[in-house]
Parts: structure tokens; C-alpha cells; sequence
């Protein structure tokens, strides 16, 4: 199963519930080299490259049906889904807003 990380919204439980029809179990952690930064109303992480860069979060554990459903979600604030290392060393989708989208 994929692993989902979010800064955002998706952590809500009242999202979780409207999105995935359930609560997501999770764990903090991090994604390094990325700072929280802001793409117009919407939170966003923006790289930086700095080994003292974090952006804290949640990581989810979720099937590829949530993943597609998580996807619609974001796709309505012009977001795109990229692949990252975590500071756990997971590999995990986060969604990053998409000027070009």
C-alpha cells in the first residue's frame, strides 16, 4: 500500500471522512530540504535544497482507491502528487501546488 504525506488539510479528520469515508491511522514525520510556503489561499512546501530544512506532517498508510480519491481532492486546488524521501527514509506521494496545472 502507498504512503500518503501531508502538511495540509488531509490530516483533518473531517476531510479524512468526506475523502476517504474513514480516519486514516498515521505517524509524524517530515519531509527534509522543504520549507511550508504558501500558493495563493493554499499551504504548500516549496524545496530548498538546506539540510536544516523541514516540513512537519503526517504520513498515511492508504490503498491506491484513497490515493485516486486524494488525487480528486487535491486536483480542485490545483495540486500535483510527486514521490519523496521522508526523514523516516519512507518513500511517500505529497501534493505540491502546480502553477502549470
Amino acid at each position: 500500500m502507498p504512503w500518503l504525506f501531508s502538511y495540509g488539510t488531509l490530516q483533518e479528520e473531517r476531510v479524512q471522512l468526506a475523502t476517504f469515508g474513514r480516519l486514516l491511522g498515521g505517524e509524524r514525520d517530515a519531509l527534509p530540504e522543504f520549507e511550508p510556503s504558501v500558493a495563493g489561499p493554499h499551504a504548500n512546501l516549496t524545496f530548498n535544497g538546506r539540510a536544516d530544512s523541514r516540513a512537519s506532517g503526517m504520513v498515511f498508510d492508504v490503498t491506491d482507491a484513497e490515493l485516486a480519491a486524494a488525487d480528486a481532492y487535491e486536483r480542485t486546488a490545483r495540486y500535483t502528487r510527486v514521490m519523496v524521501t521522508l526523514a523516516s527514509g519512507r518513500q511517500a506521494w505529497v501534493y505540491v501546488h502546480d502553477d502549470e496545472a
